[in-house]
């Protein structure tokens, strides 16, 4: 992306103002220009390209999130049944993110989709009696829904091989493993679908974007507007710029902005910062018999998102093997950020939120430390519950992005640590921040339509309304419902995405 786009001085007022240059700020950016061209939108990122920080592909798993493989998201409830409704919800909303894809790919705003999105079988496995007894109950369950009705169960090992060969070597054939397989699953790398959305908006668009410009205050004007000061941290010079709406969309930062606005909605919010790290291999020889990403399940008083998982990725056009994430704590909110961060974070509004959090996670701060205190053959160990045979010498130790975690208010515990992403909307819907983490960039679709729906209501309902059932053709319907509609918009967004399964 060229530098030359923060060459110019950003304008004292714009329509929209968007901070953070990730998947969030392209998504909505793109939207609002294609609702509406004439709209005066500027976009600022603290760093000198976009996706930089948790959109970056080597700072996520690249899961396109559609519950396919994630044991998280479909809890056994206490009468033994399988509750799927979160995994049909989190499903429809990564098909939301295909449509809106192919969408942009037919108006020729983005080319070449595989350098983005690559098919991907989506796997669950299992290991011993009682835990194969979940997932048959699971598959037999989810199999009713449309939305997983080609999802394949086999506990057989000559089948198990067939699928994942590198973790069936050096098996015995007596141990009880179980699995699931859904060839709709997919990669997809982020960071260059974020700079291929940003360099469409660069050349063939209003959108103003602002690279090394960094978003430190946000208030409110007595006419409703909101005032905000930017510094270029190139020439070290801070400007005010006005603005009717702004979008917080800026990653770990997105948390002390939205408390700089002193907005209502924002009171009691804490953060808990999460870092992870990938043991990553690119030997071909053994990416070559893994050619799915393989979720199990948490280990006990681990957090959702430290589920271990063995996963293909595409990056840049090559492939390479993935396994984690181990957890790690940082006090930075971004892997670009300050030690500072989470203290300057605390005020008398959030900690009380922030101590119930932490008293009532005493036994994740526990599992946390002894993450952090791991070697790489400790990790080495936890890979050879996948790969008998993990050689040492063929993975070396990456560090993904940083995670923020929400900590809610909560009357009876002081406060509680979500792991979802949830927007944060004022009254007014002039200003509006996304907070939190996985399903994350999946799902970032449905997420800015979200913004969209609670800040731009009327024009929704109204005159952007065309356009949104071109963009999104199933908006306002629910696929699990559908047999037809599912069909007909997965063959669209198969051929629009080149995808293969």
């Amino acid at each position: 992306m060229p530098h030359t786009v923060t060459k110019r001085t950003p304008k004292p007022k714009y329509d929209v103002v968007l901070i953070g240059g990730g998947i969030m700020s392209a998504t909505l950016a793109t939207l609002l220009h294609e609702f509406d061209p004439n709209l005066e939108i500027a976009i600022f990122e603290r760093l000198g390209r976009f996706a930089k920080e948790s959109t970056a592909a080597w700072n996520n798993a690249g899961t396109g999130h559609s519950a396919f493989c994630e044991l998280n998201y479909t809890p056994e409830k206490a009468d033994g049944s399988i509750d799927i409704s979160k995994a049909e919800s989190i499903a429809e909303q990564f098909e939301v993110s295909k449509q809106f894809w192919s969408y942009l790919i037919t108006k020729g705003y983005l080319n070449s989709p595989k350098e983005f999105i690559n098919s991907c079988p989506h796997m669950s496995l299992v290991f011993g009696e009682k835990d194969a007894e979940f997932l048959k109950k699971r598959h037999a369950k989810m199999t009713q829904s449309v939305l997983f009705s080609q999802m394949q169960f086999s506990t057989d090992h000559e089948k198990l091989n067939e699928w994942i060969p590198l973790v069936m070597s050096k098996r015995n054939e007596s141990e009880v493993m179980a699995a699931t397989k859904m060839d709709l699953g997919t990669d997809v790398n982020f960071g260059s679908l974020t700079r291929k959305m940003a360099r469409h908006l660069i050349e063939d668009s209003s959108v103003e974007i602002f690279l090394y410009h960094e978003v430190k205050d946000i208030d409110p004007k007595e006419n409703g507007k909101w005032e905000i000061e930017v510094k270029d941290r190139i020439n070290r010079h801070k400007q005010e710029i006005v603005a009717d709406f702004v979008f917080i969309g800026a990653g770990g930062y997105a948390l002390p902005l939205l408390e700089s606005s002193d907005i209502k909605e924002s009171e009691g919010y804490g953060g808990f910062p999460v870092s992870g790290q990938w043991l990553v291999t690119h030997n071909q020889e053994l990416v070559a018999k893994h050619q799915a990403k393989v979720y199990t399940q948490a280990t006990v008083d681990a957090p959702p998102m430290s589920v271990p998982h063995l996963d293909l990725r595409v990056i840049d056009g090559e492939k390479a093997l993935l396994f984690g994430p181990f957890a790690g704590f940082s006090t930075k909110f971004l892997k670009e950020g300050s030690y500072l961060d989470l203290p300057e974070s605390i005020n008398t509004k959030n900690i009380r939120s922030l101590f119930g959090a932490w008293w009532h996670n005493i036994p994740l701060t526990k599992y946390l430390i002894q993450q952090v205190a791991m070697t790489k053959s400790q990790r080495m160990q936890h890979l050879r519950e996948f790969i008998k045979d993990a050689k040492e010498e063929d993975w070396e130790l990456k560090v993904a992005g940083q995670r923020v975690q929400v900590i809610k208010k909560d009357e009876k515990d002081g406060g509680k640590l979500e792991f979802g992403t949830e927007v944060v909307v004022n009254k007014k819907g002039t200003i509006a921040s996304l907070l939190g983490a996985s399903p994350g960039a999946s799902t970032a679709v449905y997420a800015m339509l979200d913004v969209l729906e609670k800040c731009f209501p009327d024009k929704m309902k109204g005159e952007w309304r065309e356009k949104l059932l071109q963009i999104i053709p199933s908006y306002g319907q629910k696929l699990a419902n559908n047999p037809e509609l599912t069909e007909k918009i997965r063959n669209y967004t198969k051929e629009k995405l080149e995808l293969e399964y």
